[in-house]
Order: C-alpha cells, then structure tokens, then sequence
C-alpha cells in the first residue's frame, strides 16, 4: 500500500521500516530543540509529517517502540494511538516516562512506529441474549495463572 506523507517541517523525517521484515515503519521526533521528560511526565513529540491513508476501512496505528520502553522505560501515554483514514494533520506522538531518570529526546530520534491495518467494518446492534461459549463472562485470569 503506498502512504502519501507531507513533510510539515522542513527537518521531519519519512517514516522507514528498518529491514524487510519489520511490521512497523519507525516515526521520527522533528524537534527545534531537546525535550527532557522528567520521571512521570509526558509530553506531545512532533513528528513533522502527515500522512494519507488511501482507504476508508484502513488506519494507521502507533505503538510504542520496544527498544524505549525496555532500556529507557519511554513508551505511549495512550498506549496506542489510531490515525484514522480521514485524518490530515500532523502525527504526534505523547510520549510518557515511566522510569526513575530524566530522558532527552533529540531531533530525529526514533519515538514510535506506525502499522498500518484494515479496519472491520462493524455496526453494533442491541440485543438481550449472546451465544453462549465455554467461557461464558469468566476474565482477567479465570483462563489459567
């Protein structure tokens, strides 16, 4: 699928999967200046692009990169962010420190990555029964250890 991106700023970025085999396509902090999160704190990274996702039953979605969070303890405030099909302004990513350290975020760092999915269309429709599974309303656990 090709992905049209608008470089907002002149420093952004184009998003880029790292090998052939990557899911995801890192997106790229566009800073003047460093951002330094403090531990608990988030903050909204630019990025400097928008893109334009070519169909209607598609998003993009952005995750938090597993190497940040890992070694930094740097991942989404929102855990994932949806860019929906229709949307055109700049991707932001909000960024929040989870760890006991200050962390700086410089221009062209490597924040995020962006997958882009099909999305189901679904109407919901009310209803006073389910069908019935072996499940039942049994969660968080009732499944094993």
């Amino acid at each position: 699928m090709d992905i049209k991106v608008k470089k907002m700023n002149s420093m952004a970025r184009i998003p880029l999967q790292a090998t052939d085999g990557s899911a995801g396509s890192d997106l790229y902090a566009c800073l003047d200046e460093d951002v330094t999160l403090a531990p608990g704190e988030r903050k909204l990274i630019p990025t400097g692009i928008a893109i334009e996702i070519p169909y209607t039953r598609s998003a993009g979605f952005v995750f938090p990169r597993s190497s940040l969070s890992s070694k930094f303890g740097i991942s989404l405030a929102n855990c994932v962010g949806v860019i929906d099909s229709d949307y055109r302004g700049e991707i932001k990513v909000p960024l929040i420190n989870h760890s006991s350290e200050p962390y700086t975020v410089k221009n062209g760092d490597r924040i995020a990555q962006l997958v882009v999915m099909p999305v189901i269309d679904t109407d919901f429709i009310e209803t006073d029964e389910l069908t019935e599974t072996s499940r039942g309303e049994g969660g968080f656990g009732s499944t094993g250890k």
